[in-house]
């Protein structure tokens, strides 16, 4: 089964908290993976809070059309202890 993202809320700084479709939730930090055009302007936290799930690609997307891979951010995925 692939990942995909329930549902995601902004933690703080460049943290969102996931849930995906196999139950699994926590927190993944992103602050490593702002680069490039698309990217960059997320660095304004302002933009980053802006976060929503996407109903047809089942991931996280901002509203300038950035977006990462279900399956990274199931691999990044820090699950509370």
């Amino acid at each position: 089964m692939l990942p995909h993202v329930t549902e995601a809320r902004y933690v703080g700084g460049y943290i969102v908290w996931l849930r995906f479709n196999d139950g699994s939730e926590g927190e993944v930090d992103l602050s490593n993976e702002l680069h490039g055009p698309i990217f960059e302007p997320l660095r304004d936290l302002g933009q980053f809070r802006q976060l929503a799930v996407h109903p047809e690609l089942r991931t996280v997307v901002w509203p300038n059309g950035a977006d990462f891979a279900p399956e990274f951010l199931r691999s990044a995925l820090r699950v509370a202890a």
